[in-house]
């Protein structure tokens, strides 16, 4: 059952990196970055589940962090630089 997590996770993963490389805008590349952060955090809860490693949890959350900061600080910079519009827009 946990294959078949980690298989699905993989492939939405990989769905996700497709979709932040051809996004039609800056912020459809970001939601996707946001969504494959987010599974990559879910993944590495499972694997840790999968290895008996609970210590992966705290890496998880981590990443979490990492991941939420890095997005807030990449909308902050767009909404700076191009006063809040899109590239498509401007």
């Amino acid at each position: 059952m946990l294959t078949v997590i980690t298989v699905t996770l993989l492939l939405v993963m990989v769905l996700a990196l497709i979709r932040a490389f051809k996004g039609p805008s800056v912020f459809d590349r970001v939601l996707a970055a946001n969504v494959f952060g987010t599974k990559t955090v879910l993944l590495i809860a499972v694997m840790g589940f999968l290895f008996g490693r609970p210590e992966f949890l705290d890496i998880a959350m981590i990443y979490a962090l990492i991941n939420f900061i890095s997005v807030i600080g990449i909308l902050r910079y767009f909404e700076f630089t191009h006063g809040g519009k899109a590239e498509d827009e401007t």
